[in-house]
């Protein structure tokens, strides 16, 4: 048996109110989180965790999606409070996540700051410095694509690039449950890709959706947006046709 623990957090970053969910996987040996949000956001999870009556400090292991701030921002934090957790990453992360290879986020940052304006270029630069602040991490264990790992009664990794390309999502076959990380969002009720302007490779961000629908879904939970139950194969391929029409 596992329990599932979505961590609402609701902030204001940029002046802008914001909602992220980090989710927690739990069975009766280990509680593994996967993304911890932006940096300084131990307090929030913590308080996040209380709420569903979870002690943060139960956490044995901890799973990045993918290398964006709003994902492990908190991941060196939580390693310095937590120092037995186990930190997991796909094989191709596991470079940014340790910061032996610059940020592809912060690559792509820097490439575009000679097109903007004069107008738009301040918050760009201070983008490009809040980039830099993120702390390199160790990954303690890589994983790749279809990868099963033993814990809550199986899970599956799915390689799922477009957005990045070592990004991953989670199948528990056991719930049906699909933690998408951000290969897909929730916005007004509707599926749809990340932010486009953030999805480094947007023709394999829809391969992905495709391969989502390999899978049989009862709940697809997402980074931004929460849970999608219901047809959750009809609302990818409503995804999928919008993106091509």
């Amino acid at each position: 048996m596992h329990s599932i623990h979505l961590l609402e957090i609701d902030f204001e970053f940029n002046g802008q109110r914001q909602v992220i969910i980090p989710t927690i996987l739990q069975d009766e040996q280990d509680t593994i989180l996967i993304d911890c949000g932006y940096p300084n956001f131990e307090a929030y999870l913590e308080s996040a965790a209380d709420r569903k009556n979870v002690s943060l400090a139960s956490i044995t292991k901890v799973i990045v999606t993918h290398h964006d701030m709003d994902h492990m921002g908190s991941l060196a934090g939580l390693k310095r409070l937590y120092p037995q957790v186990e930190i997991i990453a796909h094989e191709l992360e596991k470079p940014y996540i340790e910061g032996t290879k610059k940020s592809l986020r912060l690559e792509q940052a820097e490439s575009g700051l000679d097109a903007l304006s004069e107008l738009e270029k301040p918050y760009a630069e201070q983008f490009i410095s809040f980039l830099k602040t993120i702390e390199p991490v160790t990954v303690d264990r890589t994983v790749s694509s279809d990868e099963t790992l033993p814990w809550c009664g199986g899970m599956e990794i799915v390689h799922t690039p477009g957005h990045m390309p070592g990004h991953i999502s989670i199948y528990v076959p056991s719930s049906k449950t699909l933690i998408a990380g951000d290969a897909v969002v929730l916005e007004q009720g509707k599926l749809d890709i990340a932010n486009p302007h953030f999805t480094l490779d947007m023709a394999e961000a829809l391969s992905s959706v495709r391969r989502l629908l390999q899978y049989d879904i009862a709940q697809l939970i997402c980074f931004h947006g929460g849970v999608f139950q219901g047809d959750v194969k009809g609302a990818l391929e409503k995804l999928l046709r919008d993106y091509s029409a």
